[in-house]
């Protein structure tokens, strides 16, 4: 008998869906920490984001897509594309739907264009403790009538849920491989574009109704100070005056609970205290920009 550890394994995972199906929620729980903002308003996440997870000997590297959904902009078209790029080069493919709104036209062009995908695909019905058992069972025989899924998981992100057995079968169909990450790394993202998605995610939790989702912000400086403190900060960039005017609020209280509930965040992502400073511009027709595009880290549509 060998004494020999198992060996090694490493592999790409994509998740597609619709806007709000819960991905980002979903990376979350399986890499134990938060690499990805989660927001009520559609379309949240711009760019792959990258959360990395071990199980046993397996290294899963999870890419969460855009949401992908029928483009009527220059950003909206750049942000579909990125998402089936990401699906194209991953090792395996999640579908995740929204079980209670199941089969929409969205989910059904989606499940239409995975049959293009060479790559096994599984399927995870998300948010289960908000569905009865039987339209869960209506809904995974429907899709499955449409998609060649090898397997199929019902979650609840949010509570976690099924997690660790979706997690279980993805350690499985890593390849052998030696691991592309440190053991303690969960992102591939650089903290000061992590810290740039936690001030937005703040800005969209209290300004859901007022702004549209292209909102962006900066990381301009992060400096570290002699006392092992971080100096942070960040432009917010909207398209009008008028949204300025909302970002900013009343005597300057809204931009102050949004510093202060992003510098939490991100003193506990960079592990150490922060002094954040938050400036508010107006950048109208950025995102017409192809500096912007590049700074999200996807590629500018040129139709």
């Amino acid at each position: 008998m060998s004494d020999l550890p198992p060996p090694l394994r490493c592999g790409f995972v994509a998740l597609v869906g619709a806007p709000n199906a819960g991905k980002s929620t979903l990376l979350n729980a399986l890499v134990g920490t938060k690499v990805s903002i989660v927001s009520r308003k559609a379309q949240t996440t711009r760019a792959l984001v990258r959360g990395i997870a071990l199980k046993d000997e397996s290294q899963i590297i999870f890419v969460d897509t855009p949401g992908i959904f029928s483009p009527r902009r220059r950003l909206d078209r750049a942000m579909v594309t990125t998402a089936w790029g990401g699906a194209g080069d991953a090792d395996a493919v999640c579908l995740l739907v929204d079980a209670r709104r199941g089969l929409t036209p969205e989910v059904e062009t989606i499940v239409g264009k995975m049959g293009e995908l060479r790559q096994p695909k599984i399927l995870i019905l998300n948010k289960i403790d908000l569905v009865e058992k039987p339209k869960l069972l209506d809904l995974t025989q429907e899709l499955g009538a449409k998609a060649n899924f090898v397997a199929t998981f019902m979650v609840s992100a949010l509570k976690g849920e099924g997690v660790e057995d979706l997690l279980n079968q993805l350690a499985a169909m890593m390849q052998p491989g030696p691991w592309l990450y440190p053991e303690d790394q969960v992102s591939d993202a650089p903290l000061r574009a992590l810290a740039a998605e936690i001030t937005r995610e703040k800005i969209l939790e209290r300004l859901h109704d007022e702004l549209p989702y292209d909102i962006t912000v900066e990381t301009d400086e992060w400096k570290e100070l002699p006392n092992g403190s971080a100096r942070i900060e960040q432009t917010i960039f909207v398209a009008r005056d008028s949204q300025k005017k909302i970002v900013i609020g009343e005597g300057g209280q809204m931009l102050k609970s949004i510093g202060s509930a992003a510098r939490r965040e991100i003193a506990e992502a960079a592990d150490c205290k922060t002094h954040l400073f938050l400036f508010v511009k107006v950048r109208e027709n950025w995102a017409d920009d192809p500096e912007r595009y590049r700074a999200m880290g996807i590629d500018f549509p040129r139709e």
